[in-house]
């Protein structure tokens, strides 16, 4: 297919032979910034050209592209297709990103740029392939990518697996070196700033840790330690950077034949000398000047007469000496650090600051020109340059003469000649230069002699960090030298990569062509040829009056017919010189100087004989020779051997010192021989821009930069012959939709491919087949691409035809059931209207019968209620008449009855009237008696106390009396009323009938009338006041009662107040105490989480160590043995480690008699104590002291709270008086056994000495053993009742302070019950006894209360009298030191020390003494609360042993095997006897030699039933040296063993389950009713008597917890090179990888060949056969859980890391392949029971990272819905997936970068750490709950083939 053709067919062109129609964006030029371009037609370029992108095509963007928006700028280039002036293509957008730029289809300038623009600017990847080489762009910027854990990734992994990485290149170094057996290199170049130090330092980092020194001598340390001294005085801060390396480096790391690092090498190159004397505008001299200056306040910095670098010259030159961000003092410990870490002495460090500052000062002294201008003269008194001299050694009389004169020496006389102010400060610049730069190679030469090693290296890895190619307005003679050596690297580099392109297409057996590449060999030969630059230029350097001039002269005669040399047209002092990169123009001045680096010898001679020997040593060395020789110290001559390809050069004239220029030319020599007999490996450092700006792309910059380093000389060789590799698997899968359905009836697909490429691409010379790959030339895969789409778009829209077809046919049928439906319903609708309209006119038919009837029937009705009315009336007027005349007869009686009722009513109240006076007189008199004893005693606080008991119920009962009073008030006054109304009608009527009488009789009775009327008043008179003296009487009473109601109402009410605030306060203190509890409890779960893992990693490390110490001592007995058959001797069973396992039970209560037969053993010489270690431990004893006396105050204000409140509940209920003599019995009784205790204390104090005395003797006299024996059984005896003793009193103190809860809680219930109860009590009646009781009740709380106070007052009292008398024995004690004072004034010096001396030492014995008494007596307590805490936590894991056993009892299943149980004629006890010489035997039987396989058809952990029966046989004989020498023997046995098989997963679970089921023995049948509580009593009678094993027990946790460890190791090591190809990798739902991704070349030449891929049914198979063997050999459920947890962990953690540094599994594809795959993990789990260990759980984070890659990624609510979705994902996880999305077809859209920006600003808030990816190594703490056997011992038989007939079973 021709060019023309493809532009045809792309869409972005319209009229090929017109125009090209280009679609311009504004491309980016940084982070929100953008600016605009323009472009230029450019032709396909030659094959030959260096420069194939335009300056105006770098700004050019995708066109189309979404990530940039923006109006669409259209322009019109004319074209000319047939002079092939044609612009360049553009890859498609699948291809745009790839970290490969050798995989993108075209392979131009603007594909390359643009690439690297896309990866650095959008996805913010700074690494990226081209070939062989990789390219690192700063981003000016830290970057979470170098961690631990990114390491740990990249190891082992190949070269193309993974994202690009510096890690991988030094990995696949690496890996090449101990595959190949080759010497390895990585070359880092790059312009200044672009990060070359920095790559080089990670490489350095990589190979430290992943090739970590075997031994102890941390070389790996050292050798990065290197780096912080090499900065310091090789970097410094230049317009481009600020730590730029001013020299170059090349640092060989050796290695062993295990492939750690046991050494390294360093050689150095052309150190920018010129920088030490003069720095341009902006830049800063080397940074140990700076560090130096900051550090210069130090004490130990004074003689240095420092100050600020603004002070001295040649630091203060290029103005700001700063560097922002950066702590020069800082930096100067760091340097300081590494010194004494490479093993440099403190004095030498001092002498190196002396030189160091010496120069600074030189640089200040000034000089004094004469008045005549041709001599100049240093002033004597110079303070700068005394300071020089005086750091330096050296004669200050001669440095000032030589400082100004210089000596001419001729044939026949010596002059001393005068300088020029300007030759004094030449000379005094050269001499300042050549002080730093012999100082610098005397550091490198010592930093090569501490990394040196004396062991034989197997190889090494170089590590180049050179300068790269520079160019600048004015260039001398560095930037000469700098652009040679990169000729030289270029050179090798090109030939390199056209070596590997060859060896590539000879594997892959493909006819190739010689391919032609840009040979710089000429641009060499210019530069180093015979009679070349560098010839000319020494030539020039031997004449005694050369001149810079001369020399560009000869260079202008010599080699102006040259092709890479050219003469400038208006200068005569330059010259130019055509590089590879560019040319470049020299400026000729100054290079005879440079290349002289002339110093005079006087000054030198004086340096000579300076009286500081590192001076002199610095001086006196011929060290110039050849500048590498200084660096390679003597280990490279034995490390390396390399033979020159060519003849070497002729030594120069050895009268005459060896220029500059022929030392580096040398040394470059050197260096090229040693990198061509390695492999290198190359990394290409880009600055992105000259701002510093961080992730701010220019392209400009870039592609200067990219020509310069040789990347675009890759792409050019790669695009010359075949660019797109595809193997044929690959190829396949994605383009089987161009093969058509009869070709995939062939099984052959390398056949399938051959036919399709053939019929889709007729030029045969487009493509090759290769033996496992296929071969495109450059743009074929874009067009198979295209062609793929095209089929794709075509089925598309088969697809859509189709379905729109259907959609239509259902839209019709739809519409057709539409219209029947509404034809049914409006023939139905008129059928209803019809019957509506019949039924209408039958109701109006009954309407009107029923309204005619209805209107008949009411007229009816009025006539018969009319007349019916009629004859009411009538009726009822009789009725009336008759029932008045009855009314008037009845009214008649009436009168009568009440005249006469009321006559005898006033007789009865006359006499009830008088009664009532007399009894009211009487009652008054009373009442007024008892109102004033009641007032007397109301005033009195006793009564008032006393009503505050019933005060509700007499509230209660006068309110009643009150409302009784009322009542009868109201009816005494209703009754007065009706007396008052009665009598005025009686006295109205006696007045009608007395006028009556008057009327009709005479006036004889008429006195007697008017008396009676008399006496009738004044009766009335009397009642009258009677009544008025009542209404008083009971006004007044009823005012003092509302008085005294309102009174107690206030005090009730203040009572309910205080009530309601001590309920409050109760009950705040029990909700206080109750969150206390809960927050300790929760403290205390977490610190025995965090302890527990602690423990375990101490565990861990202690294995490691000891697994360390044994391989050390491997080596150590391989190198003493001598050659040939070695042996390591049987009786080796590391009993080093027995001193860790403490003995039985003699030594579990420890007291000071410990320390003393500690003492003994190790001698009294050995244990003597250093006397600051002394005083430390006198101050922790003091502050131990302090702690307990404040625990004992705290102890005994508690127990007084207790007592008071026990008194209180005295008073107030009298059920607390049985509880309180419980707590009164129990506290006497806990007294009474801690003296017990303490009594028993000193009796085993003194049975431990009489035994430590009686050893004693033993040993010096060998007396006989009994007495030790008899006294060793006391002791035993007297620890086993001290035993007893505290843990009765442990269980009283749990029960006095249940008790005391208890007592508590129902304290806190009782205001609640009072509250509830006060009511309904109040209605009863309070006496005036309990009133009073009450009021003695609160009497007595008063007493109380006040002898508390007083109890307080008198411990204050106390508290000052013993503070007074210590104020006083301080006073005396310091009355007394001044009289001794005094006194030994007046002796003698020597007799003052000496008295000093006295008194000291005797004030220290006696502090001492008493110190020691204070320290015993808190060891013993510190014992007991350490014995205690062992209680305690015994019970805390007897709880959670309890816990753990009713869950396993649930999911406990039943054994696969049936035990067979054989009937014993004899009962069999469950123990078995042994002789002690038959131990080894036993251990080797049943331990050492002992296969898993062998027991398949026997009790599950068979060995640790029988070794519990052999431990309780030795229990029962109370034997406690065999079962020591017998669970000792146990463990070192299990250990060898391990160590043996230390692979073998079978092995390590069985032992992991015996080891386990051993310990799980040792506690079932220890004693302990916290694990005998599921025993039967046939187990319980197998429990051990004599010894208590519980130390044992913790070694043996320990041991579990190790081979625990050793376990997931051996299981993660098989699992781990499964995982990433069964979870990303396999295709598990078959048609998904069709789609996949194209790109990633396999690059890595360390790949083996062969299919190493794993199917998610192989790692499911492998955790199937873990969980097979772990079931069948007993292992607990509970640990199994645990090892599938952390298993699943593992599984989480490589997968997702993997996924986060690989972009071609980012897809759509692999998320669904991903929740395919970890459904069906989910499901085994549910098949085999697993799903409750939480491995689920650790899966979430992959889990949520499947479905971030298959949500949407577009709008706003995507990303709150990815926010709110992914909370185990940290930020930098989501944002790094985002970022390596790849879509799968054009049809996809990639995540744009506004989208990730959303992103980040959503979960700013999130505090994320900043690791980015997960810890694969971290391992969760294990725990291993209790697990009773239901076996008992003596239903276990044991097989005959175990060999173990010497046991005899008891």
């Amino acid at each position: 297919m021709s060019v023309g053709e493809l532009y045809s067919q792309r869409p972005e062109l319209r009229e090929a032979e017109k125009v090209w129609l280009l679609r311009e964006r504004p491309a980016l030029t940084g982070r929100g910034s953008r600016r605009p371009g323009g472009v230029r037609s450019a032709a396909l370029p030659p094959a030959g050209a260096s420069r194939l992108l335009p300056d105006a095509l770098l700004s050019l963007s995708s066109p189309g592209s979404a990530e940039f928006p923006g109006p669409v700028v259209i322009r019109e280039y004319p074209i000319d297709v047939q002079s092939n002036q044609l612009p360049f293509l553009r890859n498609p957008d699948i291809l745009v990103g790839e970290n490969d730029l050798t995989a993108l289809s075209y392979l131009h300038e603007p594909a390359v740029l643009h690439n690297l623009k896309v990866r650095f600017l959008e996805s913010n990847h700074i690494y990226t392939y081209c070939g062989i080489v990789l390219v690192a762009i700063n981003p000016y910027e830290q970057l979470p990518i170098y961690g631990q854990d990114v390491i740990y990734a990249y190891s082992g992994q190949n070269m193309g697996d993974m994202d690009p990485h510096i890690f991988a290149v030094a990995e696949e170094a690496y890996k090449q070196m101990a595959r190949d057996e080759k010497n390895q290199s990585i070359i880092v170049s790059g312009e200044s700033g672009a990060g070359k130090t920095v790559s080089a330092k990670y490489a350095m980092r990589y190979f430290a840790t992943v090739g970590g020194s075997a031994s102890d001598t941390n070389i790996e340390e050292k050798v990065l330690a290197s780096s912080p001294i090499m900065e310091a005085i090789g970097n410094a801060k230049t317009t481009r950077n600020d730590n730029s390396s001013r020299f170059g480096k090349y640092i060989q790391i050796g290695f062993d034949k295990r492939y750690h690092i046991i050494g390294a090498n360093m050689r150095t190159y052309l150190l920018e000398k010129s920088r030490v004397v003069f720095q341009a505008d902006g830049e800063r001299n080397y940074h140990i000047f700076y560090q130096l200056c900051a550090a210069a306040s130090l004490p130990e910095f004074k003689e240095l007469a420092l100050t600020c670098a603004e002070d001295f010259f040649y630091t203060s030159q290029g103005g700001d000496t700063r560097i922002e961000g950066i702590d020069d003092a800082e930096d100067f410990e760091k340097t300081r650090q590494a010194f004494t870490l490479l093993g440099v002495r403190e004095s030498h460090q001092i002498s190196i600051f002396k030189i160091i500052a010496s120069i600074l000062h030189l640089g200040n002294v000034e000089i004094q020109a004469e008045r005549d201008g041709d001599s100049c003269s240093v002033s004597p008194q110079d303070a700068h340059l005394n300071d020089f001299c005086r750091l330096l050694g050296v004669e200050h009389s001669q440095m000032v003469h030589w400082l100004c004169h210089r000596k001419l020496v001729t044939t026949s006389e010596t002059y001393v000649k005068t300088m020029s102010p300007q030759q004094v400060a030449n000379a005094r610049s050269a001499l300042a230069k050549h002080i730093y730069a012999q100082l610098f190679g005397w550091i490198v030469e010592h930093v090569n002699k501490a990394l040196h090693t004396a062991l034989k290296q197997h190889s090494f890895i170089g590590v180049l960090d050179i300068y790269g190619f520079e160019t600048f307005e004015v260039n001398s003679f560095e930037q000469f030298c700098i652009n040679y050596a990169n000729e030289k690297l270029q050179q090798q580099f090109n030939s390199h990569v056209f070596k590997l392109e060859q060896e590539e297409y000879m594997k892959e057996q493909i006819p190739w062509t010689l391919i032609d590449f840009y040979d710089n060999q000429p641009c060499i030969d210019l530069i180093e040829a015979k009679l070349g630059i560098l010839d000319l230029l020494d030539e020039e350097c031997k004449v005694p009056k050369g001149t810079d001039q001369n020399w560009a002269q000869k260079l202008y005669d010599r080699h102006s017919g040259s092709q890479h040399f050219q003469k400038p047209r208006m200068s005569n002092t330059a010259f130019i010189v055509v590089h590879f990169a560019d040319k470049v123009e020299y400026l000729s001045d100054g290079f005879l100087e440079k290349n002289r680096d002339t110093v005079y010898e006087e000054q030198i001679n004086i340096l000579k004989a300076s009286k500081f020997p590192l001076v002199a040593d610095l001086f006196h060395d011929d060290k110039d020779s050849i500048p590498a020789a200084t660096t390679s110290g003597k280990g490279s001559s034995s490390k390396i051997n390399i033979r020159s390809a060519r003849p070497p050069l002729k030594a120069s004239n050895k009268e005459h010192k060896k220029t500059v220029g022929h030392q580096f030319r040398t040394s470059l020599h050197l260096l090229m021989e040693t990198l061509n007999a390695t492999t290198p490996h190359y990394v290409r450092c880009i600055k992105p821009n000259d701002e510093k700006l961080p992730f701010h792309f220019d392209p400009k910059r870039a592609v200067q930069q990219l020509r310069a380093c040789g990347v675009l000389e890759t792409i050019r060789i790669s695009a010359a012959g075949y660019p797109s590799r595809w193997a044929y698997h690959d190829f396949f899968n994605r383009y089987r939709v161009l093969v058509k359905k009869r070709e995939l009836a062939n099984t052959d697909k390398k056949a399938i491919c051959r036919s399709v490429l053939e019929n889709l691409i007729k030029d045969p010379d487009k493509f090759q087949f290769g033996r496992t790959k296929i071969f495109f030339r450059a743009g074929q895969v874009a067009y198979l691409e295209k062609l793929r789409a095209d089929k794709f778009r075509a089925a598309t829209i088969m697809i859509q035809k189709t379905v729109r077809g259907w959609l239509q046919k259902v839209k019709y049928r739809r519409l057709k059931a539409a219209t029947l439906t509404l034809q049914r319903f409006c023939r139905g609708h008129l059928a209803r209207r019809l019957a509506e309209r019949l039924r209408r006119t039958r109701a109006a038919v009954v309407f009107q019968k029923q309204y005619r009837m209805r209107r008949a029937r009411l007229a009816y009705q009025r006539a018969r209620r009319a007349a019916v009315i009629i004859q009411a009336f009538a009726r009822g007027m009789l009725v009336r008449r008759s029932y008045r005349q009855v009314l008037m007869e009845h009214k008649a009686t009436v009168l009568q009855k009440h005249v006469r009722g009321w006559m005898a009513r006033r007789r009865f109240r006359r006499l009830r009237g008088a009664a009532i006076v007399i009894q009211c007189a009487f009652r008054m008199l009373k009442a007024k008696q008892e109102l004033k004893a009641l007032k007397i005693e109301a005033r009195s606080a006793e009564h008032l106390k006393r009503l505050n008991v019933g005060m509700e119920n007499k509230v209660v009962q006068l309110q009643r009396k009150i409302d009784d009073q009322n009542k009868e008030f109201r009816t005494l006054s209703e009754q007065l009323s009706a007396v008052t109304s009665t009598h005025t009608m009686e006295v109205e009527k006696l007045k009608k009938e007395l006028a009556r009488y008057q009327q009709g009789h005479s006036g004889d009775s008429s006195l007697r009338l008017q008396e009676e009327v008399e006496s009738l008043r004044a009766e009335l008179q009397r009642a009258h006041s009677e009544r008025k003296i009542l209404e008083d009487t009971h006004t007044k009473e009823k005012d003092e009662l509302k008085k005294q109601v309102a009174v107690l109402e206030q005090e009730n009410a203040l009572l309910k107040d205080e009530k309601e605030q001590l309920n409050n306060q109760i009950l705040c203190q029990a909700k206080d105490e109750f969150a206390q509890n809960s927050v300790k409890e929760n403290l205390m779960k977490r610190e025995l989480e965090e302890e527990r893992s602690r423990y375990q990693n101490l565990v861990k490390e202690y294995s490691r160590l000891e697994q360390r110490y044994d391989n050390l001592r491997d080596e150590m007995s391989v190198i003493k043995q001598t050659p040939g058959h070695r042996r390591n001797p049987s009786n080796q069973s590391s009993l080093e480690s027995d001193s860790n396992y403490p003995s039985i039970s003699t030594s579990e209560v420890g007291d000071t008699e410990d320390a003393l037969q500690q003492v003994e053993d190790i001698g009294l010489e050995k244990a003597a104590m250093d006397m600051t270690v002394f005083l430390k431990l006198q101050k922790r004893v003091r502050e131990l002291e302090q702690e307990r006396k404040k625990l004992q105050v705290q102890l005994e204000k508690r127990e007084q709270q207790d007592g008071r409140k026990v008194q209180g509940e005295q008073a107030k209920n009298d059920l607390d008086l049985d509880q309180d003599a419980d707590l009164a019995y129990n506290s006497l009784k806990r007294q009474e056994l801690e003296s017990e205790n303490k009594k028993l204390k000193n009796d085993l104090n003194e049975l431990r000495k009489a035994v430590a005395d009686q050893a004693t003797q033993n040993n010096s006299t060998h007396g006989s053993p009994d007495s030790y024996h008899l006294l060793l059984n006391q002791l035993k005896l007297a620890n086993e009742e001290l035993e007893v003793r505290k843990e009765e009193v442990l269980i009283l103190r749990t029960q006095i302070v249940s008790a005391d809860q208890r007592r508590l809680a129902g304290r806190s219930t009782e205001p609640n019950i009072n509250a509830r109860t006060s009511w309904p009590n109040s209605e009863k009646h309070v006496d005036q006894e309990d009133a009073i009781e009450a009021y003695h009740g609160v009497c007595q709380t008063n007493r109380l209360l006040e002898a508390q106070l007083q109890a307080q007052s008198r411990e204050h009292e106390e508290e000052v009298e013993s503070l007074k008398a210590q104020v006083e024995a301080l006073k005396e004690e310091l009355d007394k030191q001044q009289q001794t004072f005094c006194q030994t004034l007046l002796l003698s010096p020597e007799a003052q020390v000496e008295f000093g001396v006295q008194q000291e030492i005797s004030r220290l014995t006696n502090e001492n003494l008493d110190l020691k008494e204070l320290v015993e007596k808190l060891e013993k307590n510190e014992r007991k609360l350490k014995k205690q805490l062992k209680i305690y936590m015994k019970r805390v894991q007897d709880l959670e042993a309890a816990q753990a056993l009713a869950q396993s009892e649930r999911k406990r299943h039943e054994l696969n095997r049936q035990v067979t149980v054989q009937r014993k004629e004899k009962d069999f006890q469950g123990m078995l006897e042994y002789h002690k010489e038959d131990e080894a035997l036993l251990i080797r039987n049943l331990v050492t030699e002992l296969k898993p396989q062998t027991l398949a058809g026997t009790v599950p952990c068979l060995p640790a039933y029988i070794l519990y029966m052999c431990i309780r046989h030795a229990d029962y004989v109370n034997d406690d040296l065999k079962v020591h020498s017998l669970l000792t023997s146990t463990i070192n046995g299990i250990k060898k063993v391990l160590k043996k098989h230390n692979e073998d997963f079978e092995m390590t679970s069985f032992w992991l389950s015996n080891t386990c089921r051993l310990l799980h023995c040792l506690k079932q049948y220890s004693g302990d009713e916290g694990f005998m509580t599921q025993n039967t009593p046939k187990q319980n009678e197998h429990c051990l008597k004599n010894f208590d094993l519980t130390e044992y027990r913790q070694v043996l946790s320990d041991l579990s917890i190790q081979i625990y460890q050793q376990l997931i190791k051996i299981a993660e090591g098989v699992l781990q090179p499964m995982i990433v190809s069964a979870m990303l990798e396999n295709e598990s739902i078959q048609g998904l990888s069709g789609v996949k991704p194209t790109g990633y070349r396999k690059r890595s030449s360390s790949m083996v060949d062969g299919d190493n891929s794993y199917c998610l049914e192989a790692v499911i198979r492998q955790m199937t056969s873990f969980h097979t063997v772990m079931r069948d050999q007993g292992l607990d459920p509970e640990i199994i859980l645990q090892v599938f947890k952390q298993l699943f962990y593992m599984i989480n953690a490589v997968t997702l890391n993997n996924l986060l540094l690989r972009k071609d599994v980012c897809s759509w594809s692999t998320g669904m392949q991903l929740r395919y795959n970890i459904s069906q993990l989910e499901e085994w789990l549910r098949g085999r029971n697993l799903h409750q260990s939480g491995a689920v759980q650790t899966m979430e984070p992959l889990i949520q990272a499947a479905q971030l890659l298959q949500l949407k990624k577009k709008t706003p609510e995507d990303a709150e819905a990815i926010c709110s979705l992914c909370t185990s994902l940290s930020t930098q996880q989501i944002v790094k997936i985002l970022n390596l999305y790849t879509p799968l077809n054009e049809f996809e859209e990639r995540v744009t970068v506004a989208f990730i920006r959303t992103i980040q600003a959503q979960l700013q808030e999130r505090n994320d750490p900043q690791q980015l990816l997960l810890d694969s190594k971290h391992m969760f703490p294990v725990l291993f709950p209790f697990n009773p056997s239901s076996l008992t011992m003596d239903s276990i038989h044991i097989p005959a083939y175990l060999n173990l007939e010497f046991l005899s079973e008891v």
